[in-house]
């Protein structure tokens, strides 16, 4: 019997990972030239961050985790979010001490939640993720989202959507908090069980609800935008306008609701429009958390950030019809003829890796028309040909697979041929 992988999981073959590792490199691009700096936490942390972190009311926690025990009888949990890890680490290493402020971070990497596997969605995924830390200021909401967005365009992505909202300031959620509790109330039990025990701990949450979101009740409950103080409407506008300046088109829905207890004031869900891409149309979703550091020891500190999926990233990719150029074949191959030629061959091979070429060569002993074949799968760009009859006179001939053109090279001047051929 063979050994299966797990539901909900994946490998990432070579001929896919190329796409990866572009559209992960791309963000490091963006992040640079935002000044965000990558941080890497561990996969798992104690299972108390997650539920003071992400909120014990969420269906991540409640539903969601792979919660174990370790030999030394402690519960830890493999990560399912990235944001409290991150702002865990945040407080470990006093990072609000630091001169420059706010703490602007970033991560790529596995998380893991225990979900029914669908289209483009796993068990396993990959997020890339952004968190700044230490600013109140509007502005940098602004900035994580040109950042989003920059990033989703610099793929070539079109038909996109950002949804944003307001989820107000502690003041606003309790007000809007007891409207909520007041509408629901009574009629709760034609809820599911979920949102009933929801009502008193945290009524926001019932307006995430799945399974009950064509009840007639969740079209007339109380929207957030209605119970804004005056800072938060000041704040919410002055985000909106920053986002008009910098010609980002978004639209406001008041019941946007993300599924994570730490939101407060801006919150926001990137959405594709592409044809086929599915029912679900989120791409990412964050938004801001001026609660969460307090909440797991540390000082009193505002935060925003987002967090998007590797996987849903290229199924939108994938819709638009938009082919990343990234680059799978290998720059030379070396074939060659006779035992003399096949020993050289180990050495030029290394030099050309060594002098930034990725080249390969034989090593199943195949005769030269299979070599050659060989370089073709390997969609070679130049052929090296060596045989012991060459390596006598110390040449080999380059054969430039696009043209057919071939010429006659030195061993010593090989390097230096590529390279102007290359330029």
């Amino acid at each position: 019997m063979s050994v299966q992988i797990p539901r909900g999981t994946q490998d990432i073959l070579p001929g896919t990972v190329e796409y990866w590792q572009f559209v992960e490199q791309k963000a490091r691009e963006i992040c640079r030239a935002f000044n965000y700096q990558e941080i890497r936490t561990p996969i798992f942390e104690h299972t108390e961050l997650f539920q003071r972190g992400v909120g014990e009311t969420t269906d991540v926690v409640q539903k969601e985790m792979y919660t174990f025990e370790d030999r030394g009888g402690r519960s830890l949990t493999l990560r399912p979010e990235g944001t409290a890890a991150v702002t865990r680490s945040y407080v470990t290493h006093k990072m609000h001490g630091e001169a420059n402020q706010p703490t602007k971070l970033f991560y790529i990497g596995p998380m893991f939640r225990y979900e029914r596997p669908q289209a483009g969605r796993f068990r396993q995924f990959v997020q890339f993720g952004v968190e700044a830390l230490g600013s109140n200021d509007p502005a940098i909401d602004a900035e994580v989202l040109a950042l989003l967005m920059q990033y989703y365009q610099s793929l070539g992505l079109k038909k996109l959507k950002l949804v944003i909202n307001s989820l107000g300031d502690t003041e606003s959620r309790q007000a809007h908090r007891q409207a909520l509790i007041d509408h629901f109330s009574p009629r709760i039990n034609e809820f599911c069980s979920d949102c009933q025990s929801r009502l008193e701990k945290n009524p926001l949450r019932i307006l995430d609800c799945k399974k009950d979101r064509d009840h007639e009740l969740m079209a007339t409950a109380p929207s957030i935008l209605e119970y804004l103080n005056d800072y938060s409407k000041e704040y919410f506008e002055k985000v909106q306008q920053y986002l008009k300046d910098l010609d980002i088109e978004f639209v406001v829905d008041p019941n946007l609701v993300r599924g994570l207890d730490y939101y407060n004031h801006t919150a926001f869900e990137l959405m594709s429009e592409a044809e086929g891409f599915g029912a679900i149309t989120t791409l990412c979703g964050g938004g801001r958390y001026n609660g969460l550091v307090q909440s797991i020891g540390g000082p009193e500190t505002p935060g925003i950030g987002f967090a998007l999926s590797i996987e849903r990233l290229l199924s939108a990719l994938a819709a638009e019809g938009i082919e990343l150029p990234v680059s799978k074949g290998v720059d030379c191959y070396v074939v060659t003829l006779g035992d003399a030629a096949k020993d050289k061959s180990v050495s030029i091979v290394n030099t050309l890796r060594a002098a930034g070429f990725v080249a390969e060569k034989d090593y199943q002993d195949k005769k030269v028309k299979a070599q050659f074949k060989a370089a073709d799968r390997h969609e070679a760009k130049y052929v090296i040909v060596l045989g012991d009859d060459e390596l006598q006179k110390n040449i080999v001939n380059v054969k430039d697979m696009q043209s057919g053109e071939q010429v006659e090279v030195s061993i010593d001047s090989l390097v230096q041929h590529l390279k102007e051929l290359q330029a």
